[in-house]
């Protein structure tokens, strides 16, 4: 994004590249856990939330952090949990990253974001926070593990919406979301939301515990032009920007309607770990992306090692920003777009096979495999062991691509039936009606 395209919004900015106005490459961006405390018990969270960390930083350690973050030249930092304002002194860490000249903001499952917190996040300077919507009532309500959260989570954004905070939102796509996102987009547009990131659900965590969740990769060839369908005609007149994750992509015929900034040439350029972003968990370790294995990409502690010296030093976080075309392996080894892609999203391709590298969720890829009559399909072959951030082994299988009549439904609806899951679509079903039928299958 250049400033000439800047549609002057702070947080579209401060974070991209461009920010740098051709300065050397450092951190933007931020997503600081802190704390593992969280209300809810998502299906698919993949640090395994619930019970705080032992030995969480304590303020003080926080608001130091803050101002090491500063002085690396972050640009803006998003608070998550675990859930963030269950942590006493949340605003208090809030109010401090904005004094040190960075965006606040904080992602949120909102199961108890309450009047008096959004009145803590307005003073402390939030400028946006996310709520996280799984889909419609029902099965938003059983991925996120309590029942009310659905509510509690829609009627939190319509306060925000109302408040000086930016009213931003986001999804997890699996096989129970997926066909719900048509009639999901409508509501964003009804409470407000000015931005819809969605992310495909990533076998980690509690998500690694439930294989049947997870698309398979040949499930981007109906999510692509669904997301471009909605977009078209759902987001754009009621001015929500949509934003794919890290792990929508790559490249292909939908980039440039999909990608922000693509109709001015924006475009996937690799994985942003340790190079423009990076992540911070509870207790002071040191990733270059919040949601990675923290076993394998932890490089260092706050407690132990300066922040800078971390990101500058550190194998762990130098590892992914000097990756190259020799590291990647399978398909993604001699992909066209490999030079640029560099494998995708490392957390969904360490997540699934062990190593980064070679990531099947790739519709640039799906593609490529539908015009030889095949598609990838993914088995799990070893249990993830437990813990926070963990992640157990799957296997890629090539098959052959089944008849239309042959392919498996999503939550009991044929994947060609999402398109008439909007209010004005022939034969649709309306938002009760689905969450009726979802709540009797």
């Amino acid at each position: 994004m250049t400033a000439k395209s800047y549609d002057g919004n702070p947080t579209h900015l401060v974070r991209h590249p461009a920010a740098l106005g051709g300065g050397p490459e450092h951190p933007l961006y931020c997503v600081w856990e802190i704390t593992l405390a969280c209300d809810l018990g998502c299906k698919h969270c993949g640090s395994r939330a619930g019970k705080a960390r032992p030995s969480e930083l304590t303020t003080a350690e926080c608001l130091d952090m803050v101002h090491q973050l500063a002085e690396l030249g972050i640009r803006e930092v998003t608070l998550i949990g675990g859930e963030a304002y269950l942590r006493d002194d949340w605003h208090v860490i809030a109010g401090e990253v904005t004094r040190s000249g960075m965006v606040c903001g904080m992602t949120t499952g909102a199961r108890s974001l309450t009047p008096q917190r959004l009145d803590q996040a307005v003073a402390a300077g939030l400028r946006v926070i996310s709520v996280s919507i799984d889909g419609l009532e029902a099965s938003h309500d059983a991925q996120r593990g309590a029942r009310g959260s659905w509510r509690a989570a829609v009627d939190a954004s319509k306060r925000i919406a109302a408040s000086p905070i930016r009213l931003a939102t986001n999804t997890q796509v699996n096989r129970v979301s997926l066909p719900e996102l048509p009639a999901l987009a409508e509501l964003l547009g009804e409470i407000g939301s000015k931005a819809w990131q969605v992310q495909l659900s990533v076998a980690m965590g509690r998500a690694a515990d439930r294989p049947e969740l997870l698309l398979q990769p040949y499930d981007l060839l109906d999510l692509f032009p669904l997301l471009v369908w909605i977009k078209e005609r759902t987001l754009d007149p009621n001015g929500v920007q949509l934003f794919p994750g890290n792990n929508v992509g790559y490249f292909g015929p939908y980039e440039q309607v999909l990608r922000y900034g693509g109709q001015g040439g924006g475009h996937w350029a690799g994985c942003s770990a340790g190079k423009y972003s990076i992540g911070l968990e509870a207790d002071g370790k040191i990733k270059g992306c919040p949601s990675l294995p923290s076993t394998e990409y932890t490089g260092g502690n706050i407690r132990d090692m300066r922040l800078a010296d971390v990101v500058a030093h550190s194998r762990e976080l130098r590892m992914i920003r000097e990756r190259t075309v020799e590291d990647l392996w399978g398909f993604c080894r001699t992909c066209y777009y490999a030079e640029t892609c560099k494998g995708g999203c490392t957390w969904t391709s360490h997540c699934l096979l062990g190593r980064p590298g070679n990531n099947p969720y790739c519709i640039h890829r799906a593609l490529t495999f539908e015009a030889q009559g095949l598609r990838e399909r993914v088995v799990k072959v070893e249990a993830a062991p437990g813990l926070p951030f963990d992640n157990g082994r799957f296997e890629i299988v090539v098959e052959p691509m089944p008849a239309l009549s042959d392919t498996p439904t999503l939550v009991g609806v044929p994947l060609p039936r999402v398109l008439a899951l909007t209010p004005d679509s022939p034969g649709a079903w309306t938002r009760s009606e689905r969450t009726e039928r979802l709540a009797r299958d």
